[in-house]
């Protein structure tokens, strides 16, 4: 049997005949067909691929033995002889998904037609130095394959990786991303794991699970606004994610928007993340404590620890006034950020998501009222804003799809 890897991956063998290549490339084209398409008969595909019927039949019959294409049955027509329809075998391929955190790691595992598997977050992940960084990663990875069953490696087709910070998606390397620069690190897992790898933006990856789980036949133009301890923003243009120039694109949280002496972690002064973040989030709840305000975490204040984004999400449970308080000048703050994008953009959807979108409403309202003060009413009229729907799997769904998509020529 052809390895589910070899099917996907450009042929290496040099003594590959011309027919060989041919046929290979077209099978590829089959499966590509039957991803996008659905199931489809052999006219369809010879339709479609522009390929004589008795080719199609041959090439369907050897994915069918490989274990890539099943028989579908028999489907009705308007009279005469009936056509078989073939599709995709789900789980004759898996391409897995993995967000790397500060202190954690989450997986994720989709199948070929794109159904979730698996999903596994919060594991903890620690490294004190790059070559420790990549020594962790692989393990806690094989780890997390192993937990998969015995048959589970030689199914998963690639791998996807999200991380936070700037990525260059075609060539694997991130930048200013997880306290490490210019590291090739989709090769160096590649080579650890024996898995084709790519890397991308923990953002755009987020988006583009968004997006997919979405009506996207009625939607072509999106945004994504990332909200954790920092911003980023994820855009899609005509149906397509859009990367810029150097891929750098969506550094929502570095817009020089306030005229404060604040300065943020990219060295500059007045971004929108000085106001408008998790991290600002901290700051202000840890200023507000020191002049005196009072909340359910103030105990954990005067101990001397440190209160995280997180305590202050969950304090709002609690009705904590303190939180809502300044969550909702936050909210303010970056509804007047979505604003000046909505007012460029002009889309017909934007998703608020990542960990501050847990307070929901605490966070959406004040939003909303921002929106509705400073956007451009004849613009703003047609954009929905909406919660997102996929909450934390976003980032793990999203790499195990954009590595689907990719290895599948689809983008």
């Amino acid at each position: 049997m052809t390895t589910n890897q070899s099917i996907l991956s450009t042929p290496t063998d040099e003594n590959m005949s011309v027919v060989a290549y041919k046929a290979f490339m077209l099978k590829r084209r089959i499966i590509l067909t039957l991803a996008t398409e659905g199931d489809c008969t052999i006219a369809d595909l010879s339709r479609i691929l522009n390929v004589s019927n008795p080719t199609i039949t041959k090439l369907v019959g050897e994915l069918i033995r490989e274990g890539f294409v099943r028989d579908q049955g028999k489907i009705e027509t308007g009279g005469g002889r009936r056509p078989c329809a073939f599709g995709l075998v789900s789980d004759a391929g898996y391409f897995l998904g993995v967000t790397i955190q500060e202190g954690e790691l989450g997986f994720g595992v989709i199948d070929l037609n794109k159904n979730t598997v698996t999903v596994t977050q919060h594991v903890p992940f620690t490294y004190h130095t790059n070559a420790q960084f990549l020594d962790n990663l692989a393990a806690r990875i094989e780890e997390f394959i192993e937990s998969l069953g015995a048959a589970a490696r030689e199914k998963i087709l690639g791998m996807g990786i999200a991380v936070k910070g700037r990525v260059d998606a075609s060539s694997g390397i991130i930048y200013n991303a997880i306290n490490i620069d210019g590291y090739p690190l989709a090769r160096l897992i590649h080579e650890k794991t024996g898995i084709e790898t790519v890397v991308e933006n923990d953002t755009r990856a987020m988006t583009y699970a968004e997006y997919l789980n979405g009506d996207r036949n009625e939607v072509q133009n999106a945004l994504f606004i990332n909200i954790g301890r920092g911003i980023g923003v994820g855009i899609i243009v005509g149906g397509k994610l859009y990367y810029g120039k150097s891929g750098f694109s969506g550094e929502f949280g570095h817009i020089p928007f306030f005229d404060n002496e604040k300065i943020c972690q990219c060295g500059k002064k007045g971004c929108l993340e000085t106001e408008a973040s998790g991290m600002a989030l901290e700051t202000s709840f840890a200023e507000s404590l020191r002049d005196g305000a009072s909340s359910i975490l103030s105990e954990k204040f005067e101990r001397g620890e440190t209160v995280t984004m997180q305590d202050i999400i969950k304090a709002t449970e609690s009705d904590d006034v303190l939180s809502i308080d300044l969550i909702t000048d936050v909210g303010e703050k970056l509804g007047r950020g979505i604003s000046v994008l909505i007012n460029l953009f002009n889309p017909e959807l934007v998703v608020i998501g990542g960990p501050l979108a847990e307070v929901s409403d605490y966070l959406m309202l004040p939003i909303r009222t921002a929106l509705n003060k400073y956007s451009l009413r004849l613009v703003t009229r047609d954009t929905t804003l909406r919660i997102s729907t996929l909450g934390e799997t976003a980032g793990v769904l999203g790499a195990a799809l954009l590595t689907r998509n990719r290895m599948l020529g689809i983008l």
